[in-house]
């Protein structure tokens, strides 16, 4: 177990500082299921924009949390109960978080990305309300 978290911070950290940097610049545009994200910090009140898969529904849009509930980003939309997306070229003021099931939240996707989301063990959803 040890070793898997090891390796997962390493992923994760490459990721932040420069994979993340370059998805940003093709994130939002009318292809693909990457959007930008927008929230404030909720200990400094600086604003972050982070790259993330969503998906539109019914009603707002559905993100596949591929690090966990338990990351900085996520702790900031929910203390702030809500943040912007871009997607698509258009952005979207989202309200609302609330966590979904895992199978809710991968019905969501397009079964090619379903099948990846599943195949990287991603588990948990957030769902915003637009």
């Amino acid at each position: 177990m040890m070793v898997q978290q090891t390796v997962f911070d390493i992923v994760r950290r490459v990721n932040k500082y420069a994979t993340n940097k370059l998805l940003i610049r093709i994130s939002g545009k009318s292809f693909g299921h990457f959007a930008i994200l927008t929230h404030t910090g909720r200990k400094s009140g600086r604003l972050y924009r982070i790259p993330i898969i969503a998906e539109p529904v019914e009603g707002g849009f559905v993100i596949a949390l591929t690090y966990g509930m338990k990351t900085d980003w996520c702790a900031n939309v929910i203390a702030n109960s809500g943040c912007s997306l871009f997607w698509k070229n258009v952005e979207y003021s989202l309200h609302k978080p609330e966590f979904i099931d895992r199978e809710l939240g991968l019905r969501a996707f397009p079964a090619i990305l379903r099948a990846g989301l599943r195949a990287a063990g991603v588990r948990f959803f957030l769902r915003l309300s637009i």
